[in-house]
């Protein structure tokens, strides 16, 4: 699941309110605007890929590039159904952290050039103290009745990918977007799985109010 793809340096942008694409984790998507309709046609006829950005929520909606973050995600459209009225049904998986690093365009979409952003930190015995303690409280939350899909919640019991770990625990439980974006952004693994602690703690904490 972790196998890398090659990115084009090039890609497709779609700024979106209070959604953040995480490497692995899965986003439905609606396409009706005219515009990432035309981005949706530019992605699958080149790579099947473009970056879900989070808008910032000072700004309604977003105008030029200020008005969204440079660390997004790039996804790979894995299954599309276009509707008789121009708009789309889709899913994205998300492949990899990128930062933009400038734009060929910015409408009617953003093309971005990207950089991938590659994760610090080896896996040490802290990593691995920190990940088991993510997982004792997707125990908790699991008695919650709120859990990771079927495959998904078997496969990180066994689980040695940390990064993936974090990712897919961020994704799912993380509510807020701009904690969201901050697990995201940050390239040492340790420090993602630290700030996921913190924030599945607040999440078991409302939970129990």
């Amino acid at each position: 699941m972790s196998s890398r793809v090659i990115l084009p340096n090039q890609l497709p942008v779609m700024p979106l309110p209070g959604a953040v694409l995480f490497p692995h984790a899965l986003l439905p998507l609606y396409i009706f605007e005219p515009r990432y309709r035309q981005m949706l046609q530019h992605a699958l006829q080149l790579h099947r890929i473009f970056c879900v950005t989070l808008i910032k929520p000072s700004c309604p909606e977003w105008h030029a590039p200020e008005d969204f973050f440079h660390v997004a995600t790039a996804g790979l459209i894995r299954a599309c159904v276009g509707r008789d009225d121009g708009t789309s049904n889709l899913i994205l998986q998300g492949l990899q952290r990128v930062r933009f690093a400038g734009f060929e365009q910015e409408a009617p979409f953003p093309i971005a050039r990207i950089d991938i952003v590659e994760s610090r930190d080896a896996t040490t015995v802290e990593t691995e103290a920190l990940g088991a303690k993510v997982l004792e409280l997707y125990s908790s939350l699991k008695q919650d009745g709120r859990r990771l899909p079927g495959k998904v919640g078997r496969y990180l019991a066994e689980l040695r990918d940390l990064e993936m770990l974090a990712d897919l625990m961020a994704s799912t439980f993380v509510n807020d977007p701009l904690r969201r974006q901050r697990v995201l952004e940050e390239r040492s693994l340790n420090q993602r799985l630290r700030f996921l602690i913190r924030y599945l703690r607040d999440e078991i904490g409302n939970a129990a109010a």
